[in-house]
């Protein structure tokens, strides 16, 4: 999932850079932002079952070969490409709905759905109500999943006598609490931050932050 979503946008950034030609064709676009939010979105809800994963072994040690057994994560597995699949489906037949554009320049190195839906001259009420409605839905609840995972690993670490046993199950979570900063706090922060305080230039970084650098 990390490869095919960096492979989404990057190829093409690099392309760009080389033959200074900055122009991708509709077709193109949709289909970059059909794969950048399928596997975005998959990365997402794999860092939400990782945290979840995470829980079980800390909190419930000794249920954990039951909890999490292969078919579970089969399911899991499952079902986050089935979820992943739906949001890139849903955006993409929002975009397929934009036909007239008041500008055709996007200040992003890939086809970013948000961007895209400003560019739009029509009215964009309903499709930013549907976008919301979709935020919270795919957006939302995985992200209150991996807090409450979190909340309950952080109360168990606390009852935890011993400093070095404390640090052997937090280091468990380091890296996936690392990437879940660096991934959703930058995507989130691009996504949901005020357009006021929002420049192109920030938008950019933060878009090479949670595209790359994870």
């Amino acid at each position: 999932a990390d490869i095919c979503f960096t492979s989404s946008t990057v190829p093409k950034l690099i392309v760009d850079i080389v033959t200074h030609i900055r122009v991708i064709h509709y077709a193109e676009c949709l289909t970059q932002i059909s794969l950048f939010l399928f596997f975005g979105f998959m990365d997402y809800i794999l860092l939400t079952v990782m945290a979840y994963d995470r829980f079980v072994a800390i909190c419930h040690p000794l249920h954990y070969a039951v909890i999490m057994n292969p078919h579970r994560c089969v399911l899991l597995l499952l079902l986050s490409i089935f979820l992943s699949f739906l949001d890139s489906q849903a955006h993409n037949l929002i975009a397929l709905q934009v036909t007239c554009f008041k500008d055709v320049k996007i200040a992003s190195f890939f086809c970013d759905p948000s961007q895209l839906l400003d560019l739009s001259c029509s009215d964009t009420f309903k499709k930013n109500v549907t976008i919301y409605i979709l935020g919270i839905l795919f957006g939302f609840f995985p992200m209150s999943g991996i807090i409450f995972s979190y909340y309950k690993i952080v109360s168990v670490l606390l009852k935890i006598a011993s400093s070095r046993g404390r640090y052997k199950a937090f280091s468990t979570c380091f890296s996936h609490m690392s990437v879940v900063c660096l991934f959703l706090g930058t995507s989130l922060g691009t996504y949901l931050g005020s357009r006021t305080s929002h420049t192109p230039r920030k938008g950019m970084v933060a878009s090479l932050m949670y595209t790359v650098v994870t």
